[in-house]
């Protein structure tokens, strides 16, 4: 079986973070993530961040570096983190119920994606706190 990885954006601007509330699926509607997708057959792990956050956001991004470690979901998902910079477009949740710019002192109380926690103490300390 193959591994496929999932990339997520942390896009940070000063001390704060945007995150994005999802639509689905219905297990995990509702709760908080950092933005982006699978990475496609072919294409790099910065390709597909740049692509899902122009499709998810509709904002261009240049991709950083590697945020925290990787987190394995289930038996063939690596869920990877990278830090971005935003370098055009206007931001629209487009794939999302919701988007929100939040501090370090907020990390805590959001109901984040179970998955996405594991990045908590490492945006904490990018943020400041």
């Amino acid at each position: 079986m193959s591994t496929q990885i999932v990339v997520a954006g942390a896009l940070i601007s000063g001390a704060t973070l945007l995150v994005a509330q999802r639509q689905r699926p219905l297990e995990l509607a509702g709760l908080w993530e950092l933005p982006g997708g699978k990475v496609a057959a072919g294409e790099t792990e910065a390709d597909a961040l740049v692509r899902e956050l122009r499709e998810e956001l509709g904002v261009d991004v240049i991709v950083g570096a590697r945020l925290g470690a990787d987190i394995p979901i289930g038996q063939s998902l690596i869920l990877r983190a990278y830090l971005v910079t935003h370098t055009g477009g206007a931001l629209h949740p487009h794939d999302h119920h919701a988007l929100r710019w939040v501090g370090a002192a907020d990390l805590d109380s959001l109901d984040w994606v179970p998955a996405d926690r594991a990045w908590l103490p490492e945006l904490s300390k990018r943020l400041g706190a």
